[in-house]
């Protein structure tokens, strides 16, 4: 099973942690990790590293971050690099991170980052894109 840490600015990860139970229920191989105001990249390199060292094995490991080019986003990228079968995927929501729990027992590291970023886009809608969907899916027969 593919690990996962999941990290990024202020309470992200444990907010993100605490509705991924609520719906999924514990999850195995997974870590969450704040990086809050008050925290330095040291001491998130450091949390991270210990992730790693606590999760990482043959299968692979997936980095789940927040914001592109913030430091949670840098600091996985530069752990990520360090080792193949490891991939960072950033932008996560809520929606990315209970499919993708869900899916990665089938799955290699890259497998899961194409998949990734298909259910990224997937889950980034609206209302009115929405609405228009199921009128084009359901079109209204006109009568005599």
């Amino acid at each position: 099973m593919l690990g996962i840490i999941l990290t990024g600015h202020g309470g992200f990860a444990s907010g993100m942690e605490k509705a991924m139970k609520q719906i999924l229920g514990e999850q195995s191989q997974f870590i969450a990790i704040d990086f809050p105001e008050t925290s330095t990249t040291a001491l998130l390199t450091s949390q991270l590293e210990q992730a790693v060292a606590e999760l990482d094995d043959e299968e692979g490991l997936i980095f789940l971050t927040d914001l592109l080019g913030g430091t949670p986003f840098r600091v996985a990228s530069t752990l990520a690099m360090q080792k193949p079968g490891r991939e960072v995927i950033t932008g996560t929501n809520l929606q990315l991170l209970l499919e993708m729990v869900l899916d990665r027992d089938e799955l290699n590291s890259e497998a899961f980052r194409v998949q990734a970023l298909e259910c990224g886009h997937r889950g980034l809608t609206s209302l009115v894109d929405e609405l228009g969907r199921c009128r084009e899916e359901n079109p209204i027969e006109e009568g005599i």
